[in-house]
């Protein structure tokens, strides 16, 4: 079983089996957490929603990855993961460092219109989205990859000045 999951994620060396592990733990996680939300204190109800909810996000995950494994060029599939968990990871930490942020140089929603408040605060989270991004990507070894996605993105919201490209 394992030599077949290994070679349909062309998985050539032990260690890259972290990979998928961590992608199931946070697809877990994720289920768990939106599970708590939609239940009451039931232990047994929780556990049960968050395996039907851990179901479907792993059918939504793999027809994503059909769909994005002809577009995205990896060498392995296993990468595939490892490029969901950097996009999830930069996600929320983007959104997690932006309110502090925010709360540092002063600006809170009880300090500016809540409009502006929040207006500003995605404005924020999107600039450090895209430092996070490299920065995790590095981290992940995925840095190649996702340095030629960010500069697709600044192209596409005409910003490629910004990259000084002769």
């Amino acid at each position: 079983m394992l030599d077949n999951f290994k070679k349909k994620w062309e998985i050539t060396s032990n260690w890259q089996l972290i990979i998928p592990f961590l992608g199931i733990m946070g697809l877990l996680y994720s289920s768990y957490k939106l599970a708590t939300i939609f239940t009451i204190d039931s232990l047994i109800f929780n556990i049960a929603l968050t395996l039907v909810l851990s179901f479907i996000l792993l059918k939504i995950t793999l027809f994503l990855f059909k769909k994005l494994e002809k577009k995205w060029e990896l060498a392995y599939r296993w990468e595939m993961i490892r490029v969901f968990i950097i996009f999830a990871i930069t996600g929320s930490s983007s959104v997690i460092v932006g309110k502090p942020f925010l709360k540092i140089v002063g600006i809170t929603n009880d300090n500016l219109q809540p409009v502006l408040y929040w207006i500003l605060y995605i404005l924020i989270s999107f600039i450090f989205y895209q430092i996070l991004l490299i920065t995790i990507a590095w981290l992940f070894g995925q840095f190649k990859f996702f340095w030629n996605f960010e500069k697709k993105m600044i192209r596409k919201m005409r910003l490629g000045f910004l990259l000084n490209e002769k």
